[in-house]
Protein backbone atom coordinates (compact mmCIF):
# COMPACT_ATOMS: atom_id res chain seq x y z
CA UNK A 1 0.00 0.00 0.00
CA UNK A 2 1.35 3.40 -0.95
CA UNK A 3 0.78 6.04 1.67
CA UNK A 4 0.31 9.61 0.49
CA UNK A 5 1.80 12.45 2.44
CA UNK A 6 0.28 15.92 2.27
CA UNK A 7 0.72 19.36 3.73
CA UNK A 8 3.96 20.46 2.16
CA UNK A 9 4.58 23.85 0.63
CA UNK A 10 6.78 26.89 0.48
CA UNK A 11 7.64 28.48 3.81
CA UNK A 12 10.17 31.01 5.00
CA UNK A 13 13.00 30.05 7.27
CA UNK A 14 11.73 29.97 10.83
CA UNK A 15 8.20 29.09 9.77
CA UNK A 16 6.09 26.04 10.46
CA UNK A 17 4.25 23.35 8.55
CA UNK A 18 2.26 20.29 9.54
CA UNK A 19 2.38 17.23 7.34
CA UNK A 20 -0.30 14.54 7.37
CA UNK A 21 -0.45 10.96 6.21
CA UNK A 22 -3.51 8.73 6.35
CA UNK A 23 -3.14 4.97 6.25
CA UNK A 24 -5.57 2.07 5.90
CA UNK A 25 -6.78 0.97 9.31
CA UNK A 26 -5.33 -2.53 8.91
CA UNK A 27 -1.87 -1.02 8.56
CA UNK A 28 -2.19 1.85 10.97
CA UNK A 29 -3.40 -0.41 13.77
CA UNK A 30 -0.63 -2.95 13.37
CA UNK A 31 2.70 -1.16 12.89
CA UNK A 32 4.67 1.86 13.89
CA UNK A 33 4.95 4.75 11.46
CA UNK A 34 7.83 6.80 10.17
CA UNK A 35 8.49 10.04 8.34
CA UNK A 36 11.35 10.13 5.85
CA UNK A 37 12.75 12.87 3.69
CA UNK A 38 14.92 13.07 0.62
CA UNK A 39 16.75 16.24 -0.26
CA UNK A 40 18.03 16.88 -3.79
CA UNK A 41 21.11 14.78 -4.46
CA UNK A 42 20.91 12.98 -1.13
CA UNK A 43 19.70 9.64 0.11
CA UNK A 44 16.37 9.22 1.81
CA UNK A 45 16.73 9.59 5.57
CA UNK A 46 14.52 8.71 8.50
CA UNK A 47 13.36 11.82 10.32
CA UNK A 48 10.84 10.72 12.93
CA UNK A 49 9.18 7.55 14.17
CA UNK A 50 6.29 6.62 16.40
CA UNK A 51 5.31 3.24 17.80
CA UNK A 52 1.84 1.77 18.07
CA UNK A 53 1.85 2.80 21.70
CA UNK A 54 2.85 6.37 20.93
CA UNK A 55 6.53 6.35 21.82
CA UNK A 56 8.42 8.75 19.58
CA UNK A 57 11.89 9.59 18.46
CA UNK A 58 13.34 12.07 15.98
CA UNK A 59 16.63 12.50 14.22
CA UNK A 60 19.26 14.67 15.85
CA UNK A 61 19.03 17.18 13.00
CA UNK A 62 15.40 17.99 13.85
CA UNK A 63 15.47 17.49 17.61
CA UNK A 64 13.49 20.19 19.35
CA UNK A 65 11.89 21.39 16.13
CA UNK A 66 9.91 18.44 14.71
CA UNK A 67 7.24 16.43 16.51
CA UNK A 68 5.57 13.25 15.30
CA UNK A 69 2.15 12.22 16.50
CA UNK A 70 -0.65 9.87 15.56
CA UNK A 71 -4.42 10.05 15.70
CA UNK A 72 -5.68 6.50 15.99
CA UNK A 73 -9.28 7.54 15.43
CA UNK A 74 -8.34 9.04 12.07
CA UNK A 75 -5.63 6.51 11.16
CA UNK A 76 -3.38 9.47 10.51
CA UNK A 77 0.18 10.32 11.44
CA UNK A 78 1.40 13.90 11.59
CA UNK A 79 4.73 15.67 11.46
CA UNK A 80 4.70 19.11 13.05
CA UNK A 81 7.69 21.06 11.81
CA UNK A 82 8.63 24.28 13.57
CA UNK A 83 11.50 26.69 13.14
CA UNK A 84 12.18 25.32 9.67
CA UNK A 85 15.66 25.72 8.24
CA UNK A 86 16.91 25.83 4.67
CA UNK A 87 18.37 22.34 5.18
CA UNK A 88 14.88 20.97 5.79
CA UNK A 89 14.02 21.44 2.12
CA UNK A 90 13.14 17.98 0.81
CA UNK A 91 10.39 15.69 -0.32
CA UNK A 92 8.81 14.14 2.76
CA UNK A 93 7.34 10.64 2.79
CA UNK A 94 5.53 8.54 5.33
CA UNK A 95 5.56 4.80 5.58
CA UNK A 96 4.64 1.97 7.88
CA UNK A 97 7.54 0.37 9.69
CA UNK A 98 7.83 -3.41 9.43
CA UNK A 99 10.47 -3.26 12.10
CA UNK A 100 11.16 -0.37 14.41
CA UNK A 101 13.77 0.08 17.09
CA UNK A 102 12.59 3.27 18.70
CA UNK A 103 15.62 3.95 20.85
CA UNK A 104 18.12 3.87 18.00
CA UNK A 105 15.84 5.28 15.29
CA UNK A 106 16.41 2.22 13.15
CA UNK A 107 13.85 0.21 11.27
CA UNK A 108 12.58 -1.25 8.05
CA UNK A 109 9.83 0.49 6.12
CA UNK A 110 7.43 -1.27 3.80
CA UNK A 111 8.75 -1.67 0.27
CA UNK A 112 6.17 0.51 -1.45
CA UNK A 113 6.54 4.27 -1.37
CA UNK A 114 3.77 6.72 -2.06
CA UNK A 115 3.97 10.18 -3.47
CA UNK A 116 5.75 12.44 -1.06
CA UNK A 117 5.05 16.06 -0.33
CA UNK A 118 7.55 18.78 -1.15
CA UNK A 119 8.68 21.13 1.58
CA UNK A 120 10.65 24.13 0.39
CA UNK A 121 12.20 26.48 2.92
CA UNK A 122 13.30 29.86 1.64
CA UNK A 123 15.50 32.49 3.23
Amino acid sequence: VQLQASGGGLVQSGGSLRLSCAAPARIFSSVGMGWYRQAPGKQRELVAVITLGGMTNVADSVQGRFTISRDNARNTVYLQMNNLELEDTAVYYCNGMKRLYIGTMRGSPFDAWGRGTLVTVSS
